[in-house]
């Protein structure tokens, strides 16, 4: 009996030596694995372990848990991603994750931002909205339905497309644009642009025709710029332009250039070809004043003759 006592008792105390020796060498494996240090560790992190990551951070930042395959692996951030929202205490400040209908959340209880096909109402996400409230598309929010004309709206008391026969301004719809204002095309009010123009030149010179010589009287003209142009519906611009009689300096215009040199050319070629057709002319009426004379001394010396012949046949 004693012997059979003496052999449980060795029993017990050689299984508990072994189940030692394997948590022993359980928990030196997983010391091994986890590996943790606080040297050399990246990104932020106090302390951490090669198959986990980050397991505290450094002041101020929020350790995040993200997730790879079967295990989790901690990083540390300066701010929480979409859907988690940060919680901080003396120990650590954690990031936990948002309801699942928030995309993003100031914490558990209160969204922020909803996810797709819900909209937020009070720190709520819904998936329709309050009566008196309707949801929008581009703020996935319930807000207040558009007022009064207005096609679309930002919320309540901003319109972002105005109806049929209405025009926008400053989120408000209009039957006519105010003072000031005129439409455009888009159906919107835009500032009404009056001319602007710039001073008035000096006066040019006294012409007439292009000559400012040969005349008494003339015009001189002074112009100005357009310096904003107007509107449809502003002020037009006025007369870019003025002209005023003046008096001309009374003197004769001088031939300038090749065409005076080629007229006074041609003037003087004509003078000579006239010059020669006079003397022409003289010649001939000279030579017909001849002529006539030789002809009328022929008629005197041939009457001569007969006349004593008559005288002589008278005696006999």
């Amino acid at each position: 009996m004693q012997l059979q006592l003496i052999s449980i008792v060795l029993i017990l105390h050689c299984m508990e030596y072994t189940n030692c020796q394997h948590q022993g060498s359980r928990h030196r494996q997983h010391k091994q694995v986890t590996g943790v240090s606080s040297q050399g560790c990246q990104g932020g992190c106090q302390t951490c372990s090669v198959y986990n990551g980050c397991l505290t951070c450094k002041p101020k930042l929020f350790i995040h848990l993200e997730r790879d395959g079967m295990r989790q692996f901690g990083v540390c951030l300066a701010s929480c991603p979409n859907g988690f929202y940060g919680t901080r205490s003396p120990d650590r400040n954690d990031c936990i994750k948002c309801g699942s209908e928030c995309d993003s959340c100031f914490n558990r209880n209160f969204c922020l931002r909803c996810r797709a096909g819900s909209y937020l109402h009070k720190g709520k996400c819904t998936e329709s909205c309050p009566d008196g409230l309707v949801p929008s598309d581009t703020m996935k929010e319930c807000v207040p339905a558009c007022p009064a004309d207005c096609d679309s709206c930002q919320n309540g008391d901003v319109c972002t497309r105005c109806g049929p026969g209405h025009f926008l301004l400053h989120g408000q719809c209009h039957h006519v644009c105010p003072d000031e204002f005129e439409p455009n095309d888009s159906m919107e009010c835009i500032p009404t642009v009056h001319c602007e123009v710039g001073e008035w030149s000096e006066w040019g010179p006294c012409s007439r025709s292009g000559k400012t010589c040969g005349f008494r009287w003339g015009e001189e003209t002074r112009t100005r710029k357009v310096l904003q142009n107007p509107s449809p519906m502003g002020t037009p611009c006025t007369a870019t332009s003025e002209k005023r009689e003046c008096l001309v300096k009374r003197r004769r215009c001088k031939p300038k250039g090749q065409r005076r040199g080629e007229k006074k050319k041609r003037f003087n070629l004509q003078e000579k070809e006239n010059t020669e057709a006079r003397r022409e002319r003289k010649r001939e009426r000279e030579k017909e004043t001849v002529d006539r004379e030789d002809s009328e001394s022929r008629n005197k010396t041939e009457h001569r003759p007969r006349r004593d012949q008559s005288r002589d046949a008278g005696t006999v």
